[in-house]
């Protein structure tokens, strides 16, 4: 017979543990009927900053010069973290993926990104994160509606601060890369086992209609024009 861990018998138990994992789902699978294409159009628009702010920040210049060989870019402009021995995160991003014919990149997918975790960790915090796929077999799995990275895909931290460009870690290796700039106290938490999670309701709201990611990032039958500006600044960035 499998014995079960009391500490995990508690620990499920424990109110504040309860509180924290439907928050988190709530992040996840919940966006309000009430929204429409204004809410993504400023999703979009607060992405092209982060993109931006990133491309001249001086802690980024291994971001700086390797964009250009992103499969795709996860774009999330504010992704929140809180913990008190349970940690949970959540943010709303796009996703936008480069065509691998044409080198163009994609309209961009809306998605929900978000994690439990345990252990020592205490705090608050918000977050700009990109995430850098960097093979295509990274950018397939994002087809699907839900993905938990660092599971069939590996995810790592990327080179940050003086002397990145000359980083040769074998986490350089990962199929997604995560770079994330920081503003609060936080110890103890990351992006292994965070869900991806597509927002159908985004999308749909932002295209007008019902799409799949991969009607977006393959077969290409919806655009909005307002996403125009995002798109140039990933194919300047990524010259």
């Amino acid at each position: 017979m499998i014995q079960k861990n009391p500490d995990d018998q508690q620990r499920h138990k424990n109110p504040l543990f309860l509180w924290m994992t439907a928050f988190l789902f709530s992040c996840l699978c919940w966006t309000p009927a009430w929204a429409d294409s204004l809410d993504q159009q400023q999703l979009v628009e607060k992405s092209k900053h982060t993109l931006e702010s990133f491309m001249e920040d001086p802690n980024f210049t291994w971001f700086q010069d390797h964009v250009k060989d992103a499969k795709a870019l996860l774009i999330i402009p504010q992704q929140l973290k809180a913990a008190f021995w349970v940690g949970v995160d959540g943010g709303s991003g796009v996703l936008v993926a480069r065509d691998a014919e044409t080198g163009d990149w994609s309209e961009p997918v809306f998605y929900n990104l978000g994690g439990v975790s345990f252990g020592f960790q205490f705090g608050g915090e918000a977050s700009e994160v990109i995430i850098m796929a960097r093979t295509q077999g990274a950018v397939e799995k994002l087809y699907a509606s839900s993905f938990k990275i660092g599971g069939d895909a590996a995810v790592a931290a990327g080179p940050y601060g003086a002397g990145a460009e000359g980083a040769t870690s074998a986490n350089l290796n990962a199929d997604f890369l995560s770079f994330s700039r920081s503003k609060g106290v936080y110890a103890g938490i990351s992006l292994e086992g965070s869900i991806i999670h597509v927002n159908d309701e985004a999308n749909k709201a932002y295209y007008g209609k019902k799409v799949r990611p991969v009607d977006i990032l393959v077969i290409k039958s919806v655009n909005n024009e307002h996403s125009a500006g995002l798109r140039k600044a990933i194919a300047t960035a990524t010259k």
